[in-house]
């Protein structure tokens, strides 16, 4: 019922911002319980984008700040996300908590970008870095089968907005080193988006015993690897047929 109403407040918030949305290589998704979705991140709809599009009820991580600041609580929680721990914490919360999403059928969505896109984004046609911790939580799922899915978020028209200066959010989450910087804090406003679906990687049990010692750590960087490039071959197929991006941007101080 609580996927049903995020689903639904998704939908809702894409039409009211008149977003024009359309999904490729839909036939990709997979029909497995446990899934992890991946996908590169540039703006505050991005959530609403995925949770509209997935067949399955998914549960997006989401930074830390925004699960203890009033407002954002509210319209995190009603979007059916889950804050990620403070830094502090380490990548443990995240684990546990995606372990008890598995446990209940519930597909789990991680930015492996982190929130770095939300104040320094990228060009529309590149993506980011990727921290590692999502293939970790892929290997360490206790499950016998888990399969990651590669999702590329493609704008092709956006407005660009300036709007509060970005050192504000230390006051929100001051071990945030990202936010101690000058300039302001851009928003990303989509007016027609490509989602494409990549080629989904399956982690048998065989595979995820594999993860230990050195092993571990080649695993777990050819995962992130496969997926950044994915993503970015995704997003390269998507503004081909467009012959590049459409672009507006705005300025307000």
């Amino acid at each position: 019922m609580l996927a049903n109403k995020s689903r639904l407040l998704a939908k809702l918030m894409l039409k009211f911002f008149n977003v024009e949305t359309s999904i490729q290589h839909a036939e990709r998704i997979p029909l497995d319980n446990r899934v992890i979705v991946i996908s590169n991140h540039r703006s505050f709809l991005d959530a609403a984008l995925l949770l509209e599009a997935m067949p399955y009820s998914l549960r997006i991580a989401c930074h830390h700040y925004m699960g203890q600041t009033l407002g954002l609580k509210q319209i995190t929680s009603l979007l059916n996300c889950f804050p990620l721990g403070s830094k502090n914490q380490g990548q443990e919360q995240l684990f546990r908590t995606a372990q008890q999403l598995s446990d209940n059928h519930q597909w789990i969505g991680l930015f492996p970008e982190g929130a770095l896109p939300m104040v320094e984004p990228p060009s529309c046609n590149q993506v980011g870095n990727f921290q590692r911790g999502f293939a970790h939580l892929a290997y360490r799922l206790q499950a016998d089968n888990v399969t990651i899915l590669p999702i590329a978020i493609a704008s092709l028209a956006e407005t660009k907005y300036d709007t509060f200066p970005i050192k504000w959010l230390t006051k929100l989450d001051s071990s945030e080193t990202i936010f101690q910087r000058e300039g302001l804090h851009p928003v990303i406003l989509y007016h027609h988006v490509k989602l494409l679906i990549g080629n989904p990687q399956h982690l048998t049990l065989e595979q995820k015993q594999k993860y230990q010692g050195k092993q571990a750590k080649k695993l777990v960087n050819n995962l992130t690897h496969y997926c950044q490039q994915q993503i970015a071959e995704l997003l390269r197929e998507g503004y081909a047929k467009k012959g590049g991006s459409l672009i507006k941007k705005s300025i307000t101080n």
